[in-house]
């Protein structure tokens, strides 16, 4: 006798479905509660998230996906690649790469919902819930279970052939789908990335603390930042690269093929000075439909201050000093700071 329940879709349907939809890589892992929690715990209770408190709400419900969806089968991890974009050129403020462009979110927003639903037109009734770096779920521990790629020395997940400069996202379902092998672990000896830390946040391989992070420090830390920190944080306003750009897997990486991820006018190479002075208005508009709104207007002058006075360039002293009068008493300290290192010899 014929099987009459309905056909569910098959791993493989799913994965050429992300795939035509723009997505660059596909896994699929069994959902169950990662030992990641256990380190994730550990990570808090040591203070490595620094102020983001939102880490320290239920670390291990966030490796366990039944805590977002009840019922969970599998989890399908999903990757965009961002790679292909320069460094900036001496002189001017340094952007993460990522952030270039279009906000991430956005992208993956629109992706995840229609993947979404071609599972849901296949399988009516079917759980698939997604996220993309908002939700309480470990991005890279499931990336990594799902054979998307490895969490290197760096934290950073990657992948033999796309390399590092990945952004993710994953749907979690109640549909039971064949799962793939885990990515092996391919560092080895190399311990590039740690040597190439400016601030020392790689700690021991595979390990960061955030509070040492340039990344976390010019987009997450709201408030002042340690002197001691400053000097070493180069001429980066919005996020890091250097553990990714010395890393041996991203040399020879293909450019991402996603448009939207171009650099737009300001963010490829923002003007110091310019951004020092941004006005409210101006930093809307800069920053509009951008991962860069998530600094505020004060952090990003805050930021820009910082990497003028590390720049030394003394036709910056105009601005600094006007900036050292601001009413902001965050973006008025830092330019004090930076009027002090041209005076260094």
């Amino acid at each position: 006798m014929p099987d009459a329940r309905p056909r569910r879709p098959t791993a493989s349907e799913i994965k050429s479905e992300a795939l035509r939809l723009g997505f660059d890589r596909v896994g699929i892992a069994r959902a169950r509660a990662l030992p990641a929690a256990r380190d994730l715990r550990k990570w808090v209770d040591d203070g490595r998230h620094g102020a983001m408190a939102y880490m320290a709400k239920n670390p291990e419900g966030r490796a366990d996906p039944g805590s977002a969806v009840p019922g969970a089968a599998s989890v399908i991890s999903l990757a965009i690649s961002y790679a292909g974009a320069a460094p900036a050129p001496a002189g001017r403020g340094q952007v993460a790469r990522y952030a270039r462009g279009a906000d991430y979110h956005d992208v993956f927003r629109r992706r995840l919902q229609a993947l979404r639903e071609f599972i849901q037109r296949a399988a009516p009734g079917a759980v698939a819930w997604w996220d993309a770096d908002t939700g309480p779920v470990m991005e890279k521990p499931w990336a990594q279970e799902a054979g998307v790629g490895w969490i290197g020395k760096n934290t950073n997940l990657i992948h033999e052939h796309a390399g590092s400069w990945l952004l993710l996202g994953e749907i979690v379902t109640d549909l039971e789908l064949d799962a793939d092998l885990p990515a092996m672990d391919h560092c080895g000896s190399c311990t590039r990335c740690l040597e190439a830390c400016p601030t020392g946040a790689l700690t021991a391989p595979y390990e960061i603390d955030a509070r040492l992070c340039i990344s976390y420090l010019t987009i997450e830390h709201r408030g002042p930042i340690d002197e001691r920190l400053r000097p070493n944080m180069g001429t980066w306003v919005f996020g890091c690269d250097v553990c990714q750009e010395v890393c041996p897997w991203n040399s020879e990486a293909p450019a991402g093929r996603e448009p939207a991820f171009a650099a737009r006018p300001g963010l490829g190479a923002p003007d110091l000075v310019e951004w020092l002075r941004l006005s409210a208005s101006g930093y809307r508009e800069v920053t509009r439909g951008t991962a860069v709104r998530r600094a505020k207007h004060a952090m990003l002058r805050r930021n820009a201050a910082i990497a003028l006075g590390n720049l030394g360039d003394t036709a910056a002293r105009p601005a600094l000093e006007e900036a050292a009068q601001d009413p902001d008493p965050l973006v008025a300290e830092h330019a004090r700071w930076a009027l002090g290192r041209l005076e260094e010899p």
